[in-house]
């Protein structure tokens, strides 16, 4: 399937032939664990997949958006917000609103609220975990952090049982600045970097290597 972008609007029925490789859809799995988002727009019966990421990070929104442009109308677009009053830059794209993705939103929003599905186990391949640390990953010398930290501690846990039980890795649970109510982050520790590497590595782009490789 080629781009869908500047194809203009799409027929009911040629939006229910849209369907996801096995690839695509674990991108998309690790987009919603970290920073990708489904939204319902006014008026559609189907949601649609958004994902932003900051101005520098555009090699890897590009990366993202290569593989999902066949269910995208528009390119991707240059935003801004702001924090305490600084301009914040980012670059941002959105699917289509489409059936396809109506499963994904019951999997992952309970009461509009995003979690993390009962399944994690199953849905959380080596795919889908590269792109949740180029999202939430940040590399220490003690090992590495991955910033959960808008999930409660049920579904941080779902999360850190699959680090252990399926890929055995050593990691534990920490609250952030030992805060329970600011919530809960994943450290994998450094003993198992290496191992975390060579699963993860194959699928994380040149200019996001420095999510797992600390460079000084």
């Amino acid at each position: 399937m080629g781009s869908g972008v500047g194809k203009g609007r799409i027929t009911k029925r040629q939006a229910d032939m849209y369907k996801f490789t096995s690839y695509q859809y674990s991108v998309i799995i690790g987009l919603l664990l970290s920073d990708g988002w489904l939204i319902y727009t006014k008026g559609s019966a189907n949601p649609r997949l958004g994902f932003k990421q900051s101005l520098d990070k555009s090699l890897y929104v590009y990366h993202v958006f290569s593989f999902l442009s066949p269910f995208c109308g528009s390119m991707p677009r240059v935003v801004i917000s702001k924090r305490k009053l600084t301009p914040i830059y980012g670059l941002e794209f959105f699917t289509r609103s489409l059936p396809c993705l109506k499963s994904l939103y019951s999997l992952f929003y309970s009461n509009n609220v995003k979690t993390i599905p009962s399944d994690i186990y199953n849905l959380l391949d080596p795919i889908a975990l590269a792109h949740l640390i180029c999202g939430d990953g940040s590399v220490r010398d003690t090992g590495l952090i991955i910033c959960t930290d808008s999930y409660s501690i049920q579904d941080v846990v779902r999360i850190i049982n699959v680090l252990i039980i399926r890929y055995e890795l050593n990691c534990n649970i920490r609250s952030v600045t030992n805060d329970p109510v600011l919530g809960f982050r994943i450290y994998i520790r450094q003993n198992s970097m290496n191992k975390l590497r060579s699963i993860v590595e194959p699928y994380i782009i040149p200019s996001m290597l420095y999510k797992i490789i600390k460079t000084s």
